[in-house]
């Protein structure tokens, strides 16, 4: 017998009947209020073009990070989910294959957040109604195809659908953003947006970093070969970006280590990454340069800095070697903020026109070091629970370890950092269920009077997100 597919209406909310009340009555004020997605890695392409998404598998598969590392660590080669290879060697194609070789593996996911957005989109999007399995796998296909072959599924109707505000995407500075003057010239009403994601001329270890910074100076008309004239370049750049839309900056480095060097080390250093001669901690220290030049920049230009270290990127090196970057082998690590922010805190760390928001997947330091940074320094506010924390248990740890020393005003509500599209609505579901879960706790406490709950809800669905990432206007 074929299982239904249900969504409990009190899911990710207290078991407590007298709590979950508190709790429902919270999530039933925020539940519709808009989409505010600060940050994230869709396609300005799929909304300047609008045409159909291609098909199900490359829609909700290939594309999806979660999805395939799991596969991969059960011994599913990511040849047979259609995962482009760097040799060009044969890879899977069909995509009712790839759906029907996920459907075989869903229940790896049981228990994962990955399930829940899935659910929530084959549910709420595509009204399917029995569960994924490899029986009902073909079905559900064909369902989910149907769909996007109508107006009501291009993107753009989509976007209107999920009650989205603003989409911010991220592009390297690089790139020409050619799609976002489109829909800035265009006569529809979304608004989708670029982030500055600097990561490919300012990380020596990038590679093509040299090239890199000899395009940078192409597309500026500066002499990027020189510190003085790189610099320029960047903020040539940024404002190119700003003129696309962008209210932020975006910063991937493996640690959150920055420096406040005098100009000549800065330009020796910044020489030997063009040269290709400088070492892993030299490397090290331009990457943390290049944090404070950032910070020097956004005091300037106003553009809102976001760091997002700790992660070992490419840790897989066989999987890096075939597939390339951004392939789910990317794995935490420790990360010290108190000593590695010093440097760029001495400098700017009490300026009131400047905004930094840290993001970490070192759960360790959210009582112990960001929530107390964030608690004395204007410039600092905390990203939410990211990436392998982006989950019902750790949203709900954020909460708990940064609340008492950070409040919930130096932190910036949510946002869903994914380029999965369709899983935008369920991952602001998951997030303000929980925090309403979350504040129902401390209303039951008598730590928070019920009204104050519903005005910090509201805060933390949309208000602070809206405002942190100065899209007001």
């Amino acid at each position: 017998m074929t299982a239904a597919l249900t969504l409990h209406e009190d899911r990710l909310l207290p078991p407590d009947p007298e709590t979950r009340s508190i709790a429902r009555r919270l999530y039933r004020n925020i539940r519709d209020l808009p989409i505010i997605s600060p940050h994230g890695h869709t396609d300005a392409r799929w909304f300047a073009d609008d045409a159909p998404f291609p098909d199900p598998a490359r829609l909700l598969i290939v594309p999806d990070h979660y999805v395939f590392r799991m596969l991969y660590s059960q011994g599913v080669p990511l040849e047979r989910i259609g995962i482009t290879r760097r040799d060009g060697g044969p890879v899977e194609t069909d995509p009712r294959t790839i759906w029907r070789v996920f459907a075989e593996h869903w229940h790896l996911f049981r228990g994962t957040p990955t399930r829940l957005w899935m659910n929530h989109v084959l549910h709420e999007l595509f009204d399917v109604r029995v569960r994924l399995t490899p029986e009902t796998a073909d079905d559900i296909y064909d369902a989910i195809a149907d769909r996007l072959t109508t107006d009501g599924f291009r993107p753009r109707a989509l976007y209107e659908r999920f009650g989205l505000e603003v989409l911010c995407t991220t592009e390297s500075p690089l790139d020409t953003l050619v799609h976002h003057a489109r829909l800035r010239d265009s006569d529809w009403q979304g608004r989708v947006i670029t982030a500055f994601r600097p990561d490919p001329v300012v990380d020596p270890d990038f590679s093509g970093f040299a090239d890199n910074v000899a395009k940078l100076g192409d597309l500026t008309g500066e002499d990027s070969g020189n510190w003085n004239g790189y610099l320029r370049a960047l903020r040539v750049r940024r404002q190119f970006f700003i003129a696309h839309g962008a209210t932020s900056t975006d910063h991937g480095h493996p640690s959150a280590r920055t420096e406040d060097l005098d100009h000549a080390s800065c330009e020796r250093l910044f020489t030997k990454a063009l040269a290709g001669e400088h070492t892993a901690e030299e490397a090290e220290a331009f990457r943390g340069q290049m944090l404070t030049e950032m910070a020097r920049m956004s005091l300037d230009d106003g553009l809102v800095m976001q760091i997002h270290p700790g992660s070992n990127r490419n840790h897989n090196a066989e999987l890096f070697a075939r597939f390339g970057r951004d392939v789910g082998a990317d794995i935490p690590g420790p990360t010290g903020y108190v000593d590695a922010l010093k440097p760029l805190l001495d400098r700017f760390g009490n300026e009131q026109n400047l905004s930094i928001i840290l993001f970490t997947l070192d759960e360790t330091a959210y009582s112990r070091e960001l929530a107390p940074l964030a608690g004395v320094y204007p410039v600092l506010k905390l990203g939410p629970a990211w990436w392998f924390f982006d989950s019902p248990e750790g949203i709900l740890r954020y909460r708990r370890l940064t609340t008492e020393t950070a409040g919930f005003y130096n932190t910036v509500g949510f946002n869903d950092d994914t380029r999965a599209f369709l899983s935008i609505p369920a991952r602001h579901d998951m997030a303000r269920r929980l925090d309403c879960a979350y504040l129902a706790d401390l209303v039951a406490d008598h730590r928070l009077d019920e009204d104050e709950a519903h005005e910090v809800a509201g805060d933390l669905a949309y208000n602070l997100a809206k405002r942190a990432y100065k899209l007001e206007a």
